[in-house]
């Protein structure tokens, strides 16, 4: 049985990289996820991993570059702006096929913005954020233990299929603290890992590899990016997940991730004692969204309504409506800025509907 503490958010991300394996960290501090840095900065040594503080955060989304090119299981954090400012990283990181892990706990934007929390990163993060055709799956924890476990599960995605993987927390998931079990023994795997022939290595005894991003010859490109979309279309048929509560009798389902979930959640029940037949979907990847079950209702005889309840002005509402695709009524809820919609505003809206 694994160790029961008491961690925040942050920490709690930062210990499920050690549960991974991860042997690199490179960030620079921003509020609100400090702790995680800090965490990694502590314990890292103690595993034989390194850690950084890089001097910008395009210094430190590069230097993953390098650790994830050499076959290391690397991670950096920072929160909106730091996210931005490592974008064209990223899109070189995707574009070498390299697994590597970022995690963004989401700030109040755009600009400086605020260190409230806030969802109105989703655009970024689904759409790849970057320049060119690429993706990241996403995922999107609601609880401390969740985020634990959801990091282990980031690494193992990143390398399974050769992608950087986003763990898309927001403020207030940062910095809550509640129990979490920890099974770092059993976890722990892929420490100085030779099933990657494709690393950088040395070449001693085998052909050089290379990895790049960099396509000169006519059609070379376009190929490349071919195959890109092809695993992206194996991922998105694989990789869909998310959580169901109550949708067997639903006339109105609401749709929310991460922190505004919990919110969601624990109206939902409120409304079932009372006898109101609400359901939620919680989708757990944001990319790939979840569509298969907002299609499997779309065809079903039942005909609910989805409420879409988010901590910005609307981004995840554009991957429900596409999944329903005009099938269903979707209706939306949401503040941004560091505001969070309460559950007498959702209630008012229910109410309307």
């Amino acid at each position: 049985m694994g160790e029961k503490i008491l961690m925040s958010g942050n920490e709690a991300i930062a210990e499920g990289a050690l549960c991974a394996g991860c042997t690199f960290y490179a960030g620079y501090p921003i509020t609100p996820q400090n702790e995680l840095p800090s965490y990694m900065a502590r314990h890292m040594p103690g595993i034989g991993g390194v850690f950084i503080q890089a001097e910008s955060e395009l210094a430190a989304v590069n230097m993953v570059f390098g650790a994830a090119a050499a076959g290391a299981r690397a991670m950096t954090s920072s929160s909106s702006p730091g996210i931005s400012l490592k974008q064209e990283g990223i899109s070189y990181i995707a574009g070498a096929e390299l697994p590597a892990v970022i995690v963004n706990i989401m700030r109040g934007g755009p600009g400086l913005g605020n260190i409230a929390p806030s969802q109105s990163d989703y655009f970024q993060a689904t759409r790849g954020g970057g320049h060119g055709d690429y993706r990241c799956i996403v995922l999107a924890p609601c609880s401390v233990q969740e985020a634990h476990n959801q990091t282990i599960l980031a690494f193992d995605l990143a390398d399974k299929y050769r992608v950087p993987v986003i763990i898309l927390g927001d403020g207030i998931l940062g910095q809550m603290m509640e129990p979490l079990i920890v099974y770092r023994k059993s976890h722990i795997k892929n420490r100085n890992d030779n099933r990657k022939p494709w690393a950088l290595t040395g070449c001693e005894e085998r052909k050089p590899n290379i990895i790049k991003s960099f396509y000169l010859e006519e059609g070379a490109l376009e190929k490349f990016n071919l195959r890109l979309q092809a695993k992206y279309r194996a991922i998105s048929k694989e990789e869909q997940r998310c959580e169901e509560s109550f949708l067997d009798d639903a006339r109105i389902i609401l749709v929310a991730y991460g922190t505004m979930a919990r919110i969601a959640k624990g109206l939902v029940k409120k409304l079932r004692q009372k006898g109101k037949k609400i359901g939620l979907i919680r989708p757990i990847t944001l990319w790939p969204f979840p569509e298969k079950i907002f299609k499997q209702l779309g065809s079903s005889a039942k005909r609910p309504q989805f409420l879409v309840i988010e901590m910005s002005y609307g981004q995840m509402l554009q991957d429900v409506k596409l999944a329903c695709a005009g099938a269903l009524p979707v209706e939306f809820i949401g503040r941004s800025g560091g505001g969070i919609p309460s559950e007498e505003e959702i209630m008012r809206k229910i109410n309307n509907l």
